[in-house]
Protein backbone atom coordinates (compact mmCIF):
# COMPACT_ATOMS: atom_id res chain seq x y z
CA UNK A 1 0.00 0.00 0.00
CA UNK A 2 1.31 3.26 -0.91
CA UNK A 3 1.45 6.21 1.46
CA UNK A 4 -1.16 8.12 -0.46
CA UNK A 5 -3.52 5.53 -0.14
CA UNK A 6 -1.99 4.86 3.76
CA UNK A 7 -3.20 8.47 4.38
CA UNK A 8 -6.81 8.31 2.46
CA UNK A 9 -7.34 5.13 4.17
CA UNK A 10 -6.69 6.81 7.49
CA UNK A 11 -8.60 10.15 6.44
CA UNK A 12 -11.72 7.74 6.18
CA UNK A 13 -11.35 5.94 9.25
CA UNK A 14 -10.88 8.90 11.06
CA UNK A 15 -14.37 10.49 9.44
CA UNK A 16 -16.49 7.50 9.96
CA UNK A 17 -15.27 7.24 13.49
CA UNK A 18 -15.59 11.10 14.50
CA UNK A 19 -18.78 11.33 12.33
CA UNK A 20 -20.97 7.95 12.21
CA UNK A 21 -22.92 6.37 15.35
CA UNK A 22 -23.53 2.77 15.24
CA UNK A 23 -27.04 2.56 13.28
CA UNK A 24 -29.79 1.73 15.77
CA UNK A 25 -31.41 -1.77 16.31
CA UNK A 26 -34.59 -0.62 14.46
CA UNK A 27 -32.01 -0.04 11.40
CA UNK A 28 -29.62 -2.46 11.74
CA UNK A 29 -30.90 -4.49 8.63
CA UNK A 30 -30.43 -1.18 6.39
CA UNK A 31 -27.97 1.20 5.53
CA UNK A 32 -26.63 4.25 7.84
CA UNK A 33 -27.34 7.73 7.05
CA UNK A 34 -23.72 7.76 6.11
CA UNK A 35 -23.78 5.28 3.78
CA UNK A 36 -26.87 7.27 2.13
CA UNK A 37 -25.15 10.28 2.02
CA UNK A 38 -21.74 8.89 0.47
CA UNK A 39 -24.12 7.10 -2.21
CA UNK A 40 -25.50 10.63 -2.82
CA UNK A 41 -22.41 12.52 -2.83
CA UNK A 42 -20.94 10.24 -4.96
CA UNK A 43 -23.43 10.51 -7.40
CA UNK A 44 -22.71 14.55 -7.04
CA UNK A 45 -19.45 13.93 -7.98
CA UNK A 46 -20.47 11.60 -10.93
CA UNK A 47 -22.46 14.67 -12.44
CA UNK A 48 -19.85 17.38 -11.54
CA UNK A 49 -17.27 15.27 -13.50
CA UNK A 50 -19.53 14.43 -16.38
CA UNK A 51 -18.05 17.28 -18.53
CA UNK A 52 -14.21 16.26 -17.40
CA UNK A 53 -13.99 19.98 -16.01
CA UNK A 54 -14.40 20.55 -12.37
CA UNK A 55 -13.71 23.68 -11.78
CA UNK A 56 -13.20 25.91 -8.28
CA UNK A 57 -16.17 27.20 -8.54
CA UNK A 58 -18.24 23.78 -8.68
CA UNK A 59 -15.78 22.42 -6.04
CA UNK A 60 -16.96 25.21 -4.05
CA UNK A 61 -20.67 24.81 -4.54
CA UNK A 62 -20.18 21.43 -3.98
CA UNK A 63 -18.77 21.59 -0.67
CA UNK A 64 -21.26 24.25 0.16
CA UNK A 65 -24.18 21.99 -0.86
CA UNK A 66 -22.87 18.94 0.90
CA UNK A 67 -22.73 21.37 3.76
CA UNK A 68 -26.22 22.75 4.04
CA UNK A 69 -28.03 19.23 2.41
CA UNK A 70 -26.73 17.02 5.19
CA UNK A 71 -26.47 19.82 7.87
CA UNK A 72 -22.33 19.17 8.14
CA UNK A 73 -19.99 21.28 9.48
CA UNK A 74 -16.87 22.69 6.82
CA UNK A 75 -14.59 19.97 7.72
CA UNK A 76 -17.26 16.73 7.97
CA UNK A 77 -18.18 18.07 4.40
CA UNK A 78 -15.33 17.89 3.25
CA UNK A 79 -14.16 14.54 4.71
CA UNK A 80 -17.78 13.38 3.23
CA UNK A 81 -16.91 14.48 -0.26
CA UNK A 82 -12.67 12.64 -0.01
CA UNK A 83 -14.64 9.65 0.98
CA UNK A 84 -17.27 9.76 -1.78
CA UNK A 85 -14.74 10.57 -4.00
CA UNK A 86 -12.74 7.53 -3.11
CA UNK A 87 -15.72 4.94 -3.47
CA UNK A 88 -16.57 6.49 -6.92
CA UNK A 89 -13.30 5.97 -8.45
CA UNK A 90 -12.76 2.48 -6.72
CA UNK A 91 -16.22 1.45 -7.63
CA UNK A 92 -16.56 0.60 -11.65
CA UNK A 93 -20.43 2.16 -11.96
CA UNK A 94 -23.20 3.84 -10.48
CA UNK A 95 -25.36 1.08 -9.76
CA UNK A 96 -24.76 0.43 -5.66
CA UNK A 97 -25.28 4.31 -4.91
CA UNK A 98 -28.12 4.80 -7.58
CA UNK A 99 -29.34 1.37 -5.50
CA UNK A 100 -29.40 2.94 -2.16
CA UNK A 101 -30.68 6.17 -3.35
CA UNK A 102 -33.61 4.73 -5.05
CA UNK A 103 -34.47 2.04 -1.99
CA UNK A 104 -34.49 4.37 0.86
CA UNK A 105 -34.57 8.61 -0.69
CA UNK A 106 -38.56 9.37 -0.60
CA UNK A 107 -39.88 10.91 -4.48
CA UNK A 108 -39.42 14.19 -2.15
CA UNK A 109 -35.78 13.28 -1.40
CA UNK A 110 -34.52 12.06 -5.19
CA UNK A 111 -36.36 15.51 -6.58
CA UNK A 112 -34.22 17.65 -3.80
CA UNK A 113 -31.33 15.56 -5.32
CA UNK A 114 -31.93 16.09 -8.80
CA UNK A 115 -31.85 19.67 -7.99
CA UNK A 116 -28.85 19.58 -6.53
CA UNK A 117 -27.60 18.16 -9.08
CA UNK A 118 -28.89 20.25 -11.79
CA UNK A 119 -27.35 23.13 -9.53
CA UNK A 120 -23.90 21.57 -10.11
CA UNK A 121 -24.70 21.15 -13.76
CA UNK A 122 -25.52 24.67 -14.19
CA UNK A 123 -23.17 25.98 -11.67
CA UNK A 124 -20.41 27.01 -14.91
CA UNK A 125 -23.20 28.39 -16.57
CA UNK A 126 -23.66 25.84 -19.30
CA UNK A 127 -25.08 22.35 -20.35
CA UNK A 128 -22.40 19.86 -22.02
CA UNK A 129 -24.24 16.90 -24.04
CA UNK A 130 -22.59 14.30 -21.50
CA UNK A 131 -23.76 16.31 -17.99
CA UNK A 132 -27.29 16.12 -19.80
CA UNK A 133 -26.87 12.51 -20.46
CA UNK A 134 -25.80 11.75 -16.60
CA UNK A 135 -28.44 13.38 -15.36
CA UNK A 136 -30.83 11.30 -17.34
CA UNK A 137 -28.94 8.20 -16.72
CA UNK A 138 -28.86 9.02 -12.59
CA UNK A 139 -32.58 9.94 -12.55
CA UNK A 140 -33.36 6.41 -14.30
CA UNK A 141 -31.43 4.56 -12.28
CA UNK A 142 -32.90 6.36 -9.02
CA UNK A 143 -36.34 5.69 -10.16
CA UNK A 144 -37.39 9.59 -11.12
CA UNK A 145 -39.68 9.73 -13.70
CA UNK A 146 -38.35 12.07 -16.83
CA UNK A 147 -41.23 14.43 -16.05
CA UNK A 148 -39.50 15.04 -12.38
CA UNK A 149 -36.31 15.93 -13.86
CA UNK A 150 -37.52 18.85 -15.72
CA UNK A 151 -39.53 19.81 -12.72
CA UNK A 152 -36.74 19.81 -10.70
CA UNK A 153 -34.89 21.61 -13.34
CA UNK A 154 -37.61 23.99 -13.76
CA UNK A 155 -37.44 24.75 -9.78
CA UNK A 156 -33.86 25.33 -9.94
CA UNK A 157 -33.82 27.99 -12.66
CA UNK A 158 -36.75 29.33 -10.47
CA UNK A 159 -35.43 29.79 -7.90
CA UNK A 160 -32.10 31.23 -9.67
CA UNK A 161 -34.23 33.35 -11.03
CA UNK A 162 -36.20 34.92 -7.99
CA UNK A 163 -33.95 35.19 -5.51
CA UNK A 164 -35.66 35.91 -2.15
CA UNK A 165 -36.11 39.91 -1.09
CA UNK A 166 -32.96 41.50 0.42
CA UNK A 167 -30.83 38.56 -0.45
CA UNK A 168 -28.43 38.11 -3.62
CA UNK A 169 -28.64 34.53 -5.87
CA UNK A 170 -26.11 32.48 -4.87
CA UNK A 171 -23.63 31.15 -6.82
CA UNK A 172 -25.25 28.50 -9.56
CA UNK A 173 -28.36 28.93 -7.63
CA UNK A 174 -28.25 26.15 -4.89
CA UNK A 175 -31.49 25.18 -3.70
Amino acid sequence: MSAVEGEMLDRIKSFFFREMAPPDEEDAGGPSAEDLRIAACALLLEVAHADDHFSAGERRHLRDLVRRHFGLRAEAAAELIVVAEYERQRRTDLWGFAKLVKAHYSTGQKLVLAEAMWGLVLADGRLAAREDYIMRKISRLVGLKTGYLAEARKRLEETKADPEPGTAPTEGGTP
